[in-house]
């Protein structure tokens, strides 16, 4: 270990006689020395050897190897990993690494393969760095060259948001999705699973939000500015059943990977106000599910504030984090129309008779009180920026949509942010200015700015509250991805740029390097995948 240690604390990169087979990593590691030594051959006889704490993610790394290589190697578990094999590859559990979460190190020469980390992602985030390093084919044995990697990430949130509101999409592409996040090094996956489109998981408390809330009656065709506006008249939805919520949540946890769900209050709730009106400001109206997008004050109505919404929401929460097990549950809060409870005579008197002088402060009464409800769960509240509107508790995490304005209001009160930009880090806007190209919401998102993206502002350096940034997230809204090949096309490459975006610290990028990297390393990897992914990067920039 000492070795290893001395090694990186040369800053400088010198390389050796195995320069010329320099692997390309995305995102790019923070250290990396080149041997001067021959490397390891890697056989279908070589081990993979490890302790029990690690046995899902041995095996994983086993399936991951064989099926990109064709080469299935053996696992052992040993009770001790003081004693090297050689020849083998050696997952170690080992303090040293605990300087940082998910730090690991990958060393391998002529003798062996070490990946030392103290925590499942760590390791895992090494494994996806081995990886990286092998053919995407069939072979009989792979040379690989002697080098030391020492590696962490810049935040400790990184995450990919997934609508599946709008579009749903099979338990396979979910997983696949999970992957996408494993290989890019990402840790949380955020699942919005309601919205005023549907509601998308299964509930045994209210059942009717399966059988009424999770279908609408058609969906819109084109874009919900066209006029008129145009429908397919065909029903649409469904839910994930809690079976197979289980079976996706134990299959990104080998993987490392954080799943949050997101059940949106108190706006964008036409779904659950579709199965159970008596929680809508207007509940003698028949409410149906929305077929179109564009919802916020408009036609999407808001939870009212009543003795049957409230016992709802608690409910609802609680059966939520007995299926997930993630510390933060997702709240929403954004674009809660502010109108519905201006208008509603029964809201008015609620918030006379708790003292609430408007509708911004009922806003924060409703996520204390979900809040809450979390707490007796022993979890967390997170939700979009405009829950901080009022004056929320700051121990709630703030993800931030808005511009770099609203991120610092936030901080100033105190409150953490994950950073989540509409610009640039929603990939359902355009990446291009082709008018052929894919339908979008609107705005320009092209690679390079997404690249280019420096989650933490420079006013957050100036007031000293750079702290507050603890980490990022890109978010794909499906609204036009109705299909799992849309959506690959809609966030590739755009999130490998966010998975080096978020790992790598700022002086240490490079936008044409990580070009050369994206198109040496990762895009062998979408045609690996059978994904699709929007070609035209390199035309289309921050000067188009």
């Amino acid at each position: 270990m000492i070795r290893i240690l001395a090694v990186f604390a040369i800053v400088s990169l010198q390389y050796g006689a195995s320069a010329q087979n320099k692997p390309s990593f995305v995102p790019q590691p923070v250290r990396m020395q080149m041997l001067p030594e021959k490397g390891f051959l890697l056989t279908a006889a070589t081990s993979i050897i490890t302790d029990s704490s690690w046995k899902a993610q041995a095996y994983y790394f086993q399936q991951e190897i064989a099926s990109q290589t064709g080469l299935s190697l053996p696992v052992q578990f040993v009770t001790s990993m003081k004693k090297l094999v050689p020849g083998a590859i050696h997952l170690i559990n080992d303090s040293i690494a605990r300087q940082r979460e998910e730090y690991y190190i990958l060393q391998i020469n002529e003798q062996t393969i070490k990946l030392i980390a103290s925590d499942i992602r760590g390791v895992i985030n090494g494994m996806q760095s081995f990886m990286q390093m092998l053919p995407l084919k069939a072979v009989s044995s792979i040379e690989l060259p002697a080098i030391e990697i020492l590696d962490y990430p810049r935040f400790a949130y990184r995450g990919m948001h997934l609508d599946v509101v709008r579009h749903i999409f099979p338990v396979v592409y979910i997983k696949k999705y999970i992957d996408y996040l494993t290989f890019h090094k990402f840790n949380t996956f955020h699942w919005h699973l309601t919205d005023d489109q549907g509601w998308r998981w299964e509930v045994s408390s209210y059942p009717k939000l399966n059988s009424i809330a999770s279908w609408r009656d058609a969906t819109l065709i084109g874009h919900f500015k066209d006029q008129p506006a145009r429908y397919d008249g065909k029903r649409y939805g469904g839910f994930y059943t809690k079976a197979e919520i289980r079976e996706i949540l134990e299959y990104a946890a080998v993987r490392g990977i954080t799943v949050i769900p997101e059940l949106d209050i108190p706006g964008h709730s036409r779904a659950a106000i579709a199965a159970y009106p008596e929680f809508s400001t207007r509940p003698d109206t028949t409410w149906k599910v929305a077929t179109t997008w564009g919802m916020y004050n408009r036609q999407n109505n808001v939870l009212a504030p009543n003795e049957a919404t409230f016992t709802f929401l608690r409910t609802i929460f609680h059966e939520l984090t007995e299926l997930f097990p993630s510390s933060y549950i997702h709240l929403g809060g954004d674009e809660c129309s502010k109108r519905w409870w201006k208008e509603d005579p029964a809201t008015q008197a609620f918030m006379k008779k708790k003292g609430l002088k408007d509708e911004t402060a009922l806003q924060t009464y409703f996520i204390e009180q979900v809040a809450g409800y979390l707490k007796e769960s022993g979890r967390k509240a997170i939700g979009w920026h405009e829950i901080a509107e009022g004056a929320l508790d700051t121990t709630t995490l703030i993800m931030n949509w808005g511009d770099d304005s609203q991120a610092l209001a936030a901080a100033r009160k105190g409150f953490s942010l994950v950073m989540s930009p509409g610009k640039p880090f929603y990939f359902d806007h355009y990446q291009s200015k082709d008018p052929k190209d894919s339908l979008a919401i609107h705005g320009y998102n092209p690679l390079e700015a997404v690249y280019q993206y420096d989650p933490v502002p420079a006013a957050f350096h100036r007031e000293g509250l750079a702290y507050k940034v603890i980490g990022g997230q890109a978010n794909v809204w499906t609204e036009y991805m109705e299909y799992p090949t849309r959506v690959d096309y809609m966030i590739f490459p755009r999130m490998s740029a966010v998975s080096e975006a978020l790992w790598t610290a700022t002086e240490n990028k490079n936008y044409p390097d990580f070009l050369k990297r994206l198109e040496t390393t990762v895009i062998p990897r979408y045609q690996y995948w059978n994904s699709s992914w929007f070609s035209g990067y390199r035309k289309w920039g921050l000067r188009d």
